[in-house]
């Protein structure tokens, strides 16, 4: 049979691709279909049931990129992939939780991010605890732009403990932002990975994403937000209650960290382990622990971290 698909209120280069590369990945599923692109008209020659499941993957790519700032390729493995899924139910390991401004997807890449993954779904706090490298902020922050872009929240805010950890902020140049930008680096690094930076600068600008020290927290009410705090270890426990009880209405908090670097004078003061504990058994939260297998980086990073765990114990 012979039919066709016409796309209005869109451009078809945004379905299409470059190149026609998104065209092609999906007519790649279809190996007995025809089909033609002229324009926004779509001509389509083969199997009903073929043209029909056809038309409805090219639905499914346009619901998306209304969601997405761009499509690539990769959003046609994931249509595949996650079939019939809504946007609020967790995401399983294959599936993307967001995708990168490169195209590519961000996904879980081991069982304890999946076990993070499903917690956020499932809690309105989440704690995520481990060494360096195993991805905690950054499916933390994936989490957060997933949940923006699909519109379950209205801001995503990311707040570090300002800690001078071998620099004091006094002799560091610049203004308060200047001084503090050092330290909250790393979170703009990952949301430069999945956000496109003109609109990161928008959300920026317009408070949709906010990116603070911990002290600028304290009096706030925070509704509808998912929140992040990084670098947990060093806060002490009055200030870990005074973050987690900014809480409001619809919000999501995660609160990661590394008890192995802690930056406090005292050791003794840091209270995301002391918070964790008094927290357990309450419902609606919950903790998660990576180890260093769960570490993702370099191959080399698992192996320093051990090296200096076992000089230190």
């Amino acid at each position: 049979m012979k039919t066709s698909i016409t796309l209005n209120a869109i451009d078809p280069m945004e379905i299409y691709g470059v190149g026609n590369r998104i065209l092609e990945e999906l007519c790649r599923h279809y190996p007995e279909l025809k089909v033609v692109a002229r324009g926004n008209e779509i001509l389509l020659e083969g199997k009903e049931e073929d043209a029909e499941n056809f038309r409805n993957k090219i639905n499914m790519l346009i619901v998306r990129r209304h969601r997405k700032m761009n499509l690539t390729p990769y959003d046609v493995e994931d249509i595949f992939d996650i079939e019939g899924q809504t946007t609020s139910q967790p995401v399983s390991g294959d599936s993307a939780i967001v995708y990168g401004t490169d195209g590519k997807p961000v996904k879980a890449r081991n069982r304890t991010q999946e076990e993070m993954v499903r917690a956020y779904f499932e809690n309105d706090l989440v704690f995520a605890v481990g060494p360096a490298g195993t991805g905690k902020t950054y499916i933390a922050i994936a989490l957060a732009v997933r949940a923006l872009k699909n519109r379950e929240i209205k801001r995503i805010i990311l707040t570090r403990p300002a800690v001078e950890a071998g620099e004091r902020l006094g002799f560091l140049p610049g203004d308060l932002k200047d001084k503090l930008d050092p330290y909250l680096q790393p979170l703009y690094d990952a949301l430069g990975d999945m956000i496109p930076p003109k609109k990161l600068q928008e959300f920026m600008a317009d408070g949709t994403i906010q990116i603070a020290p911990l002290a600028y927290m304290r009096g706030r009410t925070l509704d509808r937000a998912c929140v992040i705090l990084d670098e947990a270890q060093n806060t002490n426990l009055g200030q870990l209650k005074m973050f987690l009880t900014r809480m409001g209405k619809d919000a999501k908090f995660i609160v990661t960290g590394d008890a192995s670097q802690i930056d406090l004078p005292n050791k003794q003061d840091s209270g995301l382990l002391k918070g964790i504990r008094l927290t357990e058994n309450i419902k609606g939260i919950k903790a998660i622990f990576f180890g260093k297998e769960d570490i993702v980086r370099h191959p080399l990073v698992s192996k320093i971290v051990r090296a200096f765990d076992n000089d230190t114990e």
